[in-house]
């Protein structure tokens, strides 16, 4: 990677807004087209495009860019525009209607998967009511094989990736226009990319039912070339900032739902001197009694009255 000197205020100001930072917004996604392309990979593009916006970069001339063959091109793209993202349109004979999507750490290539549209429905073909331009969508994942296959697992994390948009800490559930829905198919293996606008209806209670209509693309993937990075390489762009790390709480422990949970540790207690109401059924018996002073109530009480009576024949002699 060449490293920049800025010569002026602005120029350093760039480059510290370029920089590494403790909780990064969404990233620049951009949208080329290749050497040759076809029609309905092109319009698919377009649509992808639709739905980074405002995050995206759409270059209109075509570019000889051949990720699998040669990065270079998409480095330097991702130096010259601080863009992280790509999605490269081909088309040939071997290969036909092909998409790569990409993505970058510290403006090398990260990892890279080749998707083929076997089946595309653009969005201008669905009339139903589209939805704001910086959305967030909410992601759905459909399938065993984004749980069981690394693959699969990868492509998931890597459409999060592109679509997670500005991060948040509350959702309102009236900013919620869309729904992209992912769903891998077991047996043959496909990828079936689907996009529902979504209308809150009357539901009698405090939260609409919701009901959604597909507003497109749509679009049946198949997955062909893959390149992910080294698990050293992956290790190093995932880390976890300092800051954001959280300290660990002694004895505090939380569950699945979140709840906090504290373990506190206490001397042993003694609780023969726990003071208690004083009733009947809470009154020490014979046997403690005994074993406290060494001999029984019964004695004691016979040496009281004897004392009693000696002290009353005293008084009486006076």
């Amino acid at each position: 990677m060449i490293r920049v000197n800025a010569k002026t205020n602005r120029g350093r100001r760039v480059l510290k807004k370029r920089e590494p930072q403790p909780v990064e917004g969404p990233k620049t996604a951009i949208f080329a087209r290749g050497s040759t392309s076809s029609q309905i990979v092109g319009t698919a593009l377009k649509d992808l495009y639709l739905l980074k916006k405002p995050d995206a970069l759409l270059f209109s001339k075509r570019n000889e860019i051949h990720p699998f063959d040669d990065e270079k091109p998409l480095e330097f793209f991702s130096q010259k525009n601080d863009a992280h993202l790509f999605v490269v349109a081909n088309h040939s004979k071997k290969r036909p209607h092909n998409l790569v999507f990409a993505r970058s750490f510290d403006y090398r290539m990260l990892d890279m998967m080749e998707l083929g549209i076997e089946k595309a429905v653009p969005m201008s073909e669905f009339k139903n009511a589209k939805f704001a331009v910086g959305k967030r969508p909410c992601i759905v994942f459909n399938g065993d094989l984004f749980a069981t296959t690394e693959e699969y697992g990868k492509m998931r994390n890597m459409f999060l990736d592109f679509f997670r948009g500005e991060p948040t800490d509350a959702i309102n559930l009236g900013g919620l226009e869309h729904v992209i829905s992912i769903t891998a198919d077991s047996e043959s293996r496909k990828i079936y990319f689907r996009v529902y606008g979504t209308q809150m209806m009357k539901s009698g209670t405090r939260l609409p039912r919701i009901e959604l209509q597909e507003i497109g693309p749509s679009l049946d993937f198949v997955l062909r070339r893959t390149r992910f990075a080294p698990d050293d390489v992956l290790k190093l762009a995932t880390k976890i900032p300092k800051e954001l790390k959280v300290t660990k709480e002694k004895n505090v422990e939380r569950d699945v739902i979140g709840d906090k949970y504290g373990r506190i540790h206490m001397h042993k207690q003694d609780f023969s001197k726990l003071q208690t109401r004083k009733m009947k059924g809470l009154k020490r018996g014979a046997a403690e009694l005994e074993g406290e002073d060494g001999e029984s109530p019964k004695k004691k009480s016979k040496a009281g009255g004897s004392r009693n009576d000696a002290g009353g024949a005293k008084k009486s002699s006076r």
